[in-house]
């Protein structure tokens, strides 16, 4: 049983080099029920003549929701010069998600953030919330295991805490919960409402924790993750929203980008059937 909704990240089709409406084709030809789309990509489209009114058209015609995108302004900067920049980057960005329907924005230590406490963090975090708010874009906050801060979950319970933003989101990676030492058992203190988005991929036994890098991410089931038992936690815990597969492989080996989807959509939904006892 999957008990989620499925979704397909870009990034899994970046090897295509395709325009975002027919990033959005693909995912619908293969049967997802949702995209995240990247900022940049978005940008790049419109720059190249595209409109917002036509993206917009491509997603409703779809049939896809446009739960999430991936964005990179540096809200958590220590330089504050930076940090107002980024702010005034967020607003724009998040006015066009909100014209595209899109409900929600990834929130990553994006950025010069070494030095940065964990009460800085968290007030830097509960303004781009009150912004996001303000805008109807809510700011999921995502821990990346590579980062200086923000690298763990159990750090970003404690900076969504510290924020005192109410019914504030994590975006959840099993990719950033190895990088980071997270481990998977850890989902099991959360609660279904403070997931936002859980981004769906594996990783190999080679190379090993401390030299994997993205590039090295899997389809589910193919790699080393306890995927099955993440499924299993993130439905006990009562999460039912989306599992976005977010992939960052250089070539396919022929594939198709349909191929591609498809393969990646069957994947996922077999890695995180919770009633697998595999």
């Amino acid at each position: 049983m999957f008990p989620f909704k499925a979704a397909l990240n870009a990034s899994t089709l970046f090897p295509f080099e395709l325009e975002v409406p027919e990033q959005i084709a693909v995912a619908a030809r293969a049967g997802y029920e949702g995209i995240e789309l990247w900022v940049p990509q978005i940008k790049s489209y419109l720059a190249g003549g595209g409109t917002i009114a036509a993206l917009r058209s491509c997603l409703e015609e779809s049939g896809l929701a446009f739960p999430n995108a991936i964005a990179f302004f540096r809200w958590a900067d220590e330089v504050e010069t930076e940090r107002e920049a980024a702010f005034e980057q967020a607003e724009r960005e998040m006015q066009l998600l909100s014209e595209l329907g899109c409900g929600a924005v990834a929130a990553p230590p994006f950025g010069e953030v070494g030095r940065v406490s964990a009460d800085e963090l968290a007030a830097r975090f509960a303004r781009l919330v009150e912004l996001g708010r303000s805008i109807g874009i809510e700011p999921y906050l995502e821990f990346w295991g590579r980062a200086p801060k923000l690298s763990r979950l159990d750090e970003a319970r404690d900076i969504l805490r510290r924020s005192g933003v109410s019914d504030g989101k994590l975006l959840l990676d099993p990719f950033h919960m190895y990088t980071g030492g997270s481990a998977i058992a850890e989902l099991g203190a959360l609660t279904g409402a403070e997931i936002g988005i859980c981004h769906a991929n594996d990783y190999p036994a080679s190379p090993g924790v401390e030299s994997i890098g993205d590039g090295d991410r899997v389809f589910p089931g193919e790699g080393i993750a306890p995927l099955h038992d993440a499924a299993k936690i993130l439905h006990r815990v009562g999460y039912d929203g989306y599992l976005s597969l977010e992939l960052f492989v250089a070539d396919f080996g022929g594939l198709t980008a349909d191929e591609a989807a498809s393969k990646g959509l069957q994947a996922m939904r077999e890695a995180f059937d919770v009633e697998s006892g595999m």
